[in-house]
C-alpha cells in the first residue's frame, strides 16, 4: 500500500478541496444502501427496484411498486456512443430523489443507485478497474463506477509527459485513499506496476545468466544505446552491439515498446548490471567474407556514408567496403566523393583487397570500366598531331583536352623554340583550340606530354650556319643588365654582349653604354646550341675593324710599290731594245 506521504502537497490540497456533486445524498450512501435492504418504503433516499413501463423522448417512466411510478431522465441511459440502451420491461435499482410531484410522479435516479452500490463495495487497498475519463489539475479522473482521482505521480513508474494520450484507456488501479463521507477516492496505478515489477524481477533473476537469449521490451532510447526491460530488471544494449553493420542512432532500428530477443553478454550480480547484445544472436558475417568476396570480383552495394577520403558501401548487413577517392575515376581528379556519389546510391564496384582481421574491404569504382590509359598509347603514339581545347592554365604549362577524360600537358618549355615565356597566359587563354605534338605517354603515372613548338623545325639547328664566329651583325637592345647587353638578332633569337666584351676601356655598368631600343653592331664570338646562347662582342668587332684598316693600308702600299717596279721595268725594257736596234 502506498503511503499518502508519497502524494504531492498539490495533490493533497486538491483532494481536500474536492466536493461531490450532491453532498447531502453522498454523506450517507453506505447507510442508505444498508437501510434500503430492510426498508423498501417509498421514501426520499431509499433504493428500490423499478421496472420500465414507458419510454418517452426525454424521460423513462418506471414502476417502483406500491402503485407508484417515477420518472428518470433518459440521459442516464445513454452509452458512451450516445445510443439509448433500454426497453420496456427492464428492471433495475433506482434511488428515490423526491416524492410525488403535481403529476403524481416520483423523481428517480438510476445513476445514484448504481453509485451507492459501488460505494458499498469500495475499501482502501482494493484493486479496481477503471477508465480514464479526463484530465484535471494535478492528474486524471478515473471512472470506476464513481469518479476517482489519479494523481500524476501515480500514473506510471516514470513520469508521463503527455497525460492526455491516456484518456479513454482502461487499467487496473489500487485504492490508496478512501473517504466515503467526503466522497473522495485516490487511486494509484504505479503501486500495482511496482508490485508486478518486483515479482517479475524475482523470477528473472532466477534464470538470468551470461550467454542466454531472453525476450525483452525496449524501455528507453539514448544516443549510445537502448535500455531493455527483461522482466523487472533493465539491461543496456549498447549501440555497437545492435548490428554487425552501421547504426547511426538506436532509433534507426528500434522503437520504445518493441519486443526483441537479446543475448546476455555480461551480468554483474553485485551491481545488478546487465550488458546485452542483439547482433550476437546472428553469426558474424565477417567470418565468411574471404570466401564470398574474391579479389577482382564485381559486387553490388548501397552507399551508406561519405567522407572526405571516400565512400562506404554496404555489401550486406554488417559488411561494408570503402571506395577511396583515388579509386573513383581513371581520369577525373575527384576532390570529394559527393561529386560522383550520394548516400543511398546503388553502385557496382570491384573488390581490390580484403582484410578480415581489421574488417576492411577496399573497393574500386573506376575498375568497373576499362582503363583509358591502357589504350591511349595505341591511339596516340608519339609524334601524333592532336587538336584540343585548353582546359587549364598553370604556372608550369597548359593542359589540353586529348581524349574523353584525358588531358595532355604542354610544359612552358615546349611552347616556343625562341620566345622567352614567363607565363603561359601570355600566349594562351582557357578555351583556345590549339594543335600540339604527342611527345610521350607515361601510363604508370598517367601523364600525357605534348609540345607546341615541335610543330615547326627548331631554328637553332640552322643558327650555327647563319651566325658563325666572326660574323658581324646588327641588333636592337632588348635588355640591359649588370652583366651585359641583350641584342635581338631576329624574332626570338637573342645574343649577349658580356660587359667584358663591350669595350677595351673599363665599363662600370652596361647601362652607361646603351639603352633598350638602341641599335648596336657586334660580331659573333661563338654559338652554344645546347644552351641556346649566342655570345657577341663589340670589343672584338673593333679589333676586326682595326685589323681591316691596317690590312687595307698594307695592301695599298704593296700596290704602289708593285706599280713603280713595273714602270721601271718597262722603261729599262724599252732602252735595251733601242740599243740592240742601233
Amino acid at each position: 500500500m502506498v503511503d499518502n506521504n508519497e502524494l504531492t502537497n498539490q495533490e493533497n490540497e486538491l483532494l481536500e478541496n474536492e466536493e461531490v456533486e450532491d453532498t447531502e445524498e453522498m454523506e450517507s450512501f453506505a447507510e442508505l444502501f444498508e437501510n434500503s435492504l430492510k426498508d423498501r418504503e417509498i421514501r426520499r433516499g431509499n433504493v428500490v427496484q423499478g421496472t420500465v413501463v414507458q419510454i418517452n423522448s426525454d424521460s423513462v417512466i418506471v414502476d417502483v411498486g406500491g402503485k407508484s411510478e417515477g420518472v428518470i431522465s433518459i440521459s442516464e441511459f445513454a452509452g458512451e456512443d450516445g445510443e439509448i440502451d433500454i426497453k420496456v420491461g427492464d428492471t433495475f435499482d433506482v434511488m428515490i430523489e423526491s416524492t410525488e410531484n403535481e403529476a403524481g410522479l416520483i423523481s428517480l435516479s438510476k445513476e445514484k443507485a448504481d453509485r451507492q452500490k459501488v460505494w458499498a463495495t469500495l475499501e482502501e487497498g482494493a484493486v479496481v478497474e477503471g477508465r480514464i475519463a479526463s484530465r484535471i489539475k494535478g492528474g486524471l479522473t478515473v471512472d470506476i463506477g464513481v469518479n476517482a482521482f489519479l494523481p500524476g505521480s501515480q500514473v506510471d513508474l516514470r513520469p508521463v509527459r503527455n497525460l492526455d494520450k491516456l484518456i479513454g484507456e482502461t487499467f487496473q488501479f489500487k485504492i490508496i485513499k478512501l473517504n466515503k463521507r467526503r466522497g473522495n477516492i485516490v487511486l494509484s496505478r504505479r503501486v500495482l506496476l511496482e508490485e508486478e515489477r518486483a515479482s517479475l524481477r524475482e523470477e528473472t533473476l532466477k534464470v538470468l545468466e551470461e550467454g542466454k537469449v531472453m525476450e525483452g521490451v525496449v524501455k528507453n532510447l539514448t544516443d549510445y544505446g537502448a535500455f531493455i526491460d527483461l522482466g523487472g530488471i533493465d539491461g543496456l544494449l549498447h549501440i555497437t552491439d545492435m548490428s554487425w553493420g552501421r547504426v547511426n542512432h538506436p532509433s534507426d532500428i528500434l522503437a520504445v515498446g518493441d519486443k526483441i530477443n537479446v543475448k546476455i553478454l555480461k551480468y554483474d550480480q553485485e551491481k545488478e548490471r546487465v550488458s546485452l547484445g542483439l547482433k550476437q544472436i546472428t553469426p558474424d558475417p565477417w567470418l565468411s567474407v574471404a570466401d564470398k568476396y574474391e579479389i577482382g570480383a564485381k559486387v553490388g552495394g548501397k552507399v551508406v556514408s561519405l567522407t572526405d577520403y571516400g565512400a562506404f558501401v554496404e555489401l550486406e548487413e554488417g559488411v561494408e567496403g570503402l571506395i577511396h577517392v583515388s579509386e573513383m575515376s581513371w581520369t577525373k581528379r575527384v576532390k570529394h566523393p559527393n561529386k560522383i556519389l550520394s548516400v543511398g546510391d546503388e553502385v557496382e564496384s570491384v573488390v581490390l583487397a580484403v582484410d578480415t582481421e581489421n574488417r576492411r574491404i577496399s573497393l574500386g569504382l573506376k575498375q568497373v570500366e576499362p582503363n583509358p590509359w591502357d589504350v591511349v598509347g595505341e591511339k596516340f603514339p608519339a609524334g601524333t598531331i592532336i587538336e584540343g581545347q585548353v582546359k587549364n592554365i598553370t604556372d608550369f604549362g597548359i593542359f589540353v583536352g586529348v581524349d574523353e577524360g584525358i588531358d595532355g600537358l604542354v610544359h612552358i618549355s615546349d611552347l616556343s623554340w625562341t620566345k622567352r615565356v614567363k607565363h603561359p597566359s601570355e600566349l594562351y587563354k582557357k578555351g583556345d583550340v590549339v594543335k600540339a605534338v604527342v611527345l610521350s605517354i607515361d601510363r604508370e603515372n598517367e601523364r600525357f606530354s605534348l609540345g607546341i613548338k615541335q610543330l615547326v623545325p627548331d631554328p637553332w639547328t640552322e643558327i650555327p650556319q647563319r651566325y658563325s664566329p666572326g660574323t658581324i651583325i646588327k641588333g636592337k637592345v632588348t635588355s640591359v643588365t649588370d652583366f651585359g647587353i641583350f641584342l635581338e638578332l631576329e624574332e626570338g633569337i637573342e645574343g649577349l654582349i658580356h660587359v667584358s666584351e663591350i669595350s677595351h676601356e673599363k665599363v662600370d655598368t652596361p647601362k652607361s653604354f646603351a639603352q633598350v631600343g638602341d641599335e648596336l653592331e657586334a660580331c659573333v664570338l661563338n654559338v652554344d646550341t645546347q644552351d641556346r646562347k649566342i655570345a657577341l662582342s663589340i670589343k672584338q668587332l673593333d679589333e676586326q675593324k682595326q685589323k681591316a684598316q691596317i690590312n687595307e693600308l698594307i695592301g695599298a702600299e704593296k700596290s704602289a710599290t708593285s706599280n713603280l717596279g713595273e714602270l721601271l721595268q718597262g722603261a729599262f725594257g724599252k732602252a735595251g731594245a733601242k740599243d740592240k736596234k742601233d
